[in-house]
């Protein structure tokens, strides 16, 4: 096993690329879909679950686990991958995002963000040095800089003052990360949907160097038109030989399109928290198994589907727990959804080394145009 933390490609097709990203916790597959286990946990499921449906790399949220149970008492135990039962490699996002959507009276400066938890209004502080120092005490394997992302949309000079903050405080993490061998730390583009700040952020990061590159401030509220129109050009203003993560993506169309445009890492609470709500996702599209149509049918959720929900259960049965509000709907149902967005990541890894990825994108459209299977 690798003691240092290196990318290789293996095969392109068009824009879209399929590697390994090697650490010393294991190989990363790409394109990687990461799911999100915020407080320590991809909620509804074991660990071993998780890694039973193919991931190979989870996303961990350095605010939330800052607030509880604080990264001090994480290091005390051993570390997150100790704590949390995950001995494969684990990212942990700055606490940037979640300072601006979450936190209460925040008050931003070009040194860091104070502001009021939202658990309990107590005060704190976060800085490029000290969202260094929390994922260094949580052992993450993948650090990323601390950076601003402000929602849109915005004008213009707002998105690029915030833009060159962050590219302030990516030089300042990039210091304070210090030197880490087997531990990666990613800087984060940032500049809206305006290829010139994009361009201006891009070489900014590329001059200060990082171990992979990141495209932020996108899924923020921009819609999948605008955010493809930045993935035309965003990527290609990265390293090539650098992994580049797209944060916070996303549906399975967002991420089917995303990896057309040349990115190799994702990550979204969307598939645990949509089971969590009774929605699963399938080759066809959405199902809701909410609806009435499903009291009757004996059918699986997907026939194709080697999940524990599709293999030993019906859509009656996944209907009725989520109607009785059983445990066992929201444990079924994200592992099907985790099942799924890793299947579908093995799929676009398989046709892009073969070359195929056109007919593969194609026939993935074509069969979700179709929509959900007849009710009975």
């Amino acid at each position: 096993m690798t003691q240092r933390f290196s990318f290789s490609l293996h095969a392109t097709d068009g824009k879209a690329r399929t590697g390994v990203i090697s650490t010393p916790r294991g190989d990363i597959r790409t394109p990687a879909f990461m799911p999100v286990g915020t407080a320590a946990t991809v909620k509804a499921m074991l660990p071993e679950s998780v890694r039973a449906t193919g991931a190979d790399i989870l996303l961990g949220n350095t605010y939330h686990l800052m607030l509880r149970p604080t990264a001090e008492r994480v290091a005390r135990l051993g570390g997150l991958h100790r704590f949390m039962n995950w001995d494969r490699p684990i990212l942990t996002d700055s606490g940037g995002f979640q300072v601006m959507s979450l936190a209460d009276l925040r008050k931003l400066t070009e040194d860091g963000v104070t502001f009021r938890s939202h658990v309990d209004g107590s005060r704190h502080h976060l800085s490029p040095e000290r969202s260094m120092e929390i994922q260094r005490l949580l052992g993450s394997d993948i650090v990323m800089c601390f950076d601003e992302c402000p929602a849109l949309p915005a004008d213009d000079r707002r998105v690029a003052e915030s833009m060159r903050l962050s590219m302030r405080w990516a030089a300042r993490s990039k210091a304070a990360f210090g030197d880490r061998p087997g531990h990666a730390l990613f800087g984060i583009q940032q500049g809206g949907v305006t290829r010139e700040l994009r361009d201006e952020s891009a070489e900014k990061l590329r001059e200060i160097g990082f171990d992979g590159y990141a495209v932020g401030g996108l899924a923020v509220g921009e819609g999948q038109a605008a955010m493809f129109g930045v993935l035309d050009y965003a990527p290609d203003m990265l390293p090539e030989d650098r992994p580049r993560y797209l944060m916070g993506v996303g549906k399975p169309d967002d991420i089917v399109g995303a990896v057309e445009r040349g990115i190799d890492m994702m990550d979204c609470v969307l598939p645990s928290r949509s089971g969590r709500t009774g929605q699963a996702w399938t080759r066809r599209g959405q199902v809701n198994i909410k609806n009435a149509r499903h009291m009757d049918d004996p059918r699986p959720l997907d026939e194709a589907c080697t999940c524990p929900a599709c293999r030993s259960y019906s859509r009656a049965y996944l209907h009725h727990v989520f109607r009785t509000g059983e445990i066992i709907s929201s444990m079924l149902l994200t592992w099907h959804n985790l099942h799924y967005y890793q299947d579908l990541m093995e799929g676009l890894r398989k046709a892009i080394a073969a070359g195929g990825l056109d007919a593969f994108v194609r026939d993935f459209h074509a069969l979700r145009a179709e929509g959900d299977i007849e009710p009975i």
